[in-house]
C-alpha cells in the first residue's frame, strides 16, 4: 500500500507534493493530462504563499525572469485601486510568475524530492475504508493508498466520489479571456477609441484591457447570459468585442484563449475519512486573485500534518486529533476569502446610480486602516488559528531579522518545527523538532514554537511543552 496519492498536478497538487517530499514522504501524484499545459491561466502569486516560498528557499529561484517581486505597492480591491505606498508594515507580497512556469518549477523541485508523478493517468473512481483507499485508473490499474489528497479543480472526482457536498453559486455572466502578442504602445491605440486600461463599461457588458508583461496585451470580455462551453476561436472573441463594444479593436495576434464562468464555492467538509481535498477542489471564489495563494497554503497546512502521521512523528492515538485540524483552520480562510471575494463581485458590477458607493469606498480605502485591513485580508485572511495566549500564537511568524544578518524565513527551510529560543532558555526533547537560539532587537517574546507551516503554536518565557502536544500532535517535554 502507497502512503498517499494525490489527483492533480496543478500547483496546489505539487506543492502538497514538495512538501511531503521535504517531510521525507514519497507521494505519488496522478494527471489525467498528459503534457503540462501552457495556458497562462493565472499569471502571479499575491499573499502569504510568497513568504512561505520564502520560508522554503524558493522565492529567489522562482524570481528569476519575473518582472515583480516583492512587497506590493497596490492591489485592485473589486474595482478600486489600493494604493500601499508609505504603508511598509504591510504584509502583502506579489510575484508576477506565469501558471505553466510556475507549474515547470514545482515539478522540478518535486522530482528533486523524490516525488513520483504520473501523466496521462486518469482515476475514474475511488473508494475508502477503514485501512485505505482504492483508486480505479483509466488503464485498468488499482492504486491502494493510506490517503488521498483531491488537488484536482473545480470538477473535481475526488470530491464527488467522496461524497461531498460543493455549495454555491454560478455567475449570470461569461467571460472571454485572451492574451495576445502586441506592441508596446497598445494602449495609445487603444485609447483613441475611448479605451482605457482596466474595465471598460457599455450598457451590453464590459471590456478588459490590462497588460501585466511587456509586449503582451491582456484582454476579456463580460456579458450577461452567456456561458462559454469549450474552446474559444479568434473569431469567437471578436464577436463578443463588437457584441459589448459595438466595434472591431485590433487587439494583436492572439497567444491563447479561453472562456469561464466565474462561481464562488466552498466545499461542505474539507476531509471524508482519508480523502481531502485542496485548491479549487475545495473552494471556487469569484473574484480578486485568491485562488492560487488559499490553495497553495491550503497545500502547506496539510503536506506537514500527513507527514507527521506517515513518518510516525505523530503517536497512533493523536492520528484523528491532528488531522481533523486540518479542516476547521483551512475552511475559514476558504470561508473568509469567498466573503470578500464575493463583495469585490458585487462591487464590480456597481454602476450608474450605483456608482456613487462605489466612489464613496473609493475614498474610503485610501484611508490608511482601511487600506490595512483589505491588505490584510488579500493576505492571509486575517484568521487566526486557536484563540487566547500571547497575540502571536495562531498567527503566521514575523519574519524578524536575527544577530549575524539571519532571518526567522531562513530557519524554515527544512519543514520542520522550530523552537526559536530568544533569550528564554528553554528547550523541548524532541528530535523532529529544530531548537534555535538566536537573538533580536526587541524581540517579541522569550521563545517562539513555530509550526512548520510558518504559524506559531506557542509564544513566551515559560513551558512550550503543553503546546507541543496541542499544537503538534507530540509527547514532548522539557529539558
Amino acid at each position: 500500500m502507497d502512503d498517499i496519492v494525490i489527483v492533480g498536478a496543478g500547483p496546489v497538487g505539487l506543492m502538497l507534493a514538495c512538501e511531503l517530499g521535504l517531510a521525507g514522504v514519497r507521494p505519488i501524484v496522478l494527471e489525467k493530462r498528459a503534457e503540462p499545459s501552457e495556458l497562462p491561466k493565472a499569471n502571479g502569486l499575491g499573499g502569504q504563499i510568497v513568504e512561505l516560498l520564502d520560508h522554503r528557499g524558493l522565492l529567489e529561484r522562482f524570481s528569476v525572469g519575473s518582472p515583480f517581486s516583492g512587497r506590493a505597492p497596490g492591489f485592485p480591491f473589486g474595482g478600486v485601486p489600493l494604493r500601499f505606498e508609505g504603508l511598509d508594515d504591510i504584509p502583502m507580497r506579489l510575484l508576477l510568475i506565469q501558471q505553466p512556469r510556475l507549474e515547470r518549477l514545482l515539478t522540478e523541485r518535486a522530482l528533486e524530492l523524490g516525488v513520483e508523478i504520473r501523466r496521462g493517468c486518469e482515476v475514474r473512481s475511488l473508494s475508502q475504508d477503514e485501512e485505505g483507499v482504492t483508486l480505479e485508473l483509466g488503464d485498468g490499474d488499482r492504486l491502494r493508498a493510506r490517503y488521498v489528497a483531491g488537488c484536482d479543480g473545480a470538477r473535481s472526482l475526488v470530491r464527488e466520489q467522496a461524497g461531498i457536498e460543493f455549495a454555491g453559486t454560478t455567475d449570470d455572466e461569461g467571460l472571454l479571456i485572451g492574451h495576445f502578442k502586441t506592441g508596446i504602445g497598445v494602449f495609445d491605440s487603444l485609447e483613441t477609441d475611448g479605451l482605457r486600461p482596466g474595465w471598460n463599461r457599455t450598457p451590453r457588458g464590459r471590456l478588459l484591457l490590462t497588460s501585466l508583461h511587456e509586449g503582451v496585451l491582456i484582454a476579456g470580455v463580460r456579458e450577461p447570459g452567456i456561458a462559454p462551453d469549450g474552446p474559444v476561436t479568434l473569431a469567437d472573441f471578436q464577436a463578443a468585442v463588437r457584441r459589448v463594444w459595438g466595434s472591431d479593436l485590433a487587439l494583436g495576434e492572439p497567444i491563447w484563449l479561453s472562456g469561464t464562468v466565474a462561481q464562488a464555492r466552498l466545499a461542505e467538509r474539507y476531509r471524508a475519512g482519508r480523502v481531502f481535498l485542496a485548491g479549487d477542489a475545495a473552494h471556487l471564489f469569484p473574484a480578486g486573485g485568491s485562488a492560487l495563494n488559499v490553495g497553495m497554503t491550503d497545500a502547506v497546512n496539510l503536506g506537514w500534518k500527513l507527514a507527521a502521521v506517515l513518518r510516525g512523528r505523530v503517536p497512533d492515538t493523536r492520528h484523528g486529533a491532528l488531522l481533523d485540524t486540518y479542516e476547521p483552520e483551512r475552511r475559514a480562510i476558504g470561508a473568509r476569502t469567498l466573503m470578500q471575494t464575493r463583495a469585490q463581485a458585487m462591487m464590480d458590477r456597481l454602476e450608474g446610480e450605483d456608482g456613487a458607493l462605489l466612489e464613496l469606498l473609493t475614498e474610503v480605502f485610501a484611508l490608511e486602516q482601511p487600506a490595512r485591513h483589505l491588505a490584510t485580508l488579500l493576505h492571509d485572511s486575517g484568521v487566526r488559528y486557536g484563540t487566547g495566549g500571547h497575540p502571536l500564537t495562531g498567527r503566521f511568524v514575523p519574519d524578524l531579522p536575527l544577530e549575524g544578518g539571519g532571518r526567522v524565513a531562513e530557519l524554515m527551510r527544512a519543514g520542520r518545527p522550530v523552537l526559536l529560543d530568544l533569550g528564554a532558555g528553554v528547550t523541548l526533547d524532541d528530535d523532529w523538532i529544530e531548537v534555535v537560539r538566536a537573538r533580536c532587537d526587541d524581540p517579541p517574546a522569550g521563545a517562539l514554537l513555530i509550526r512548520p507551516d510558518g504559524y506559531v503554536a506557542w509564544a513566551g518565557d515559560g513551558d512550550p511543552t503543553e503546546a507541543a502536544r496541542e499544537w503538534l500532535g507530540l509527547t514532548a517535554s522539557r529539558v
